[in-house]
């Protein structure tokens, strides 16, 4: 744990490089939260549309959502947060002309309910 999702806007698509930003956002989950490296599993996920209010469509978006087991300080989740936006913004540039949004949610899931397993080949 943690469970790591990176959606982004298609216009996005080819622009950063995911595996180091991926890895870069894992490091900082060992760092900051106490993650165990081998625990830290990102997925990225590309968007199909992405619209922002009367948007002429030069928008992009990146949206982090990190799932954790209960227990951090509010400070620590705080501080996980901040420096994933600075990451997102040393590996993401908006178009010439365009908009980036980036946002970063940290939640806690159900320790009891939440299960997984590791299937080798």
């Amino acid at each position: 744990m943690p469970q790591i999702s990176v959606d982004y806007s298609p216009g996005l698509e080819g622009s950063f490089d995911r595996r180091a930003l991926g890895l870069a956002i894992n490091r900082l989950a060992v760092k900051t939260i106490d993650a165990r490296p081998e625990a830290c599993k990102t997925l990225f996920r590309r968007t199909e549309d992405f619209v922002v209010g009367e948007s002429t469509g030069a928008d992009e978006q990146v949206y982090v959502e990190f799932q954790i087991f209960p227990g951090r300080a509010p400070e620590a989740k705080a501080a996980l947060g901040d420096a994933v936006q600075a990451l997102l913004a040393e590996h993401i540039r908006p178009a010439p002309g365009g908009r980036l949004f980036t946002a970063v949610n940290i939640s806690d899931i159900d320790r009891d309910s939440y299960r997984s397993a590791t299937i080798e080949g």
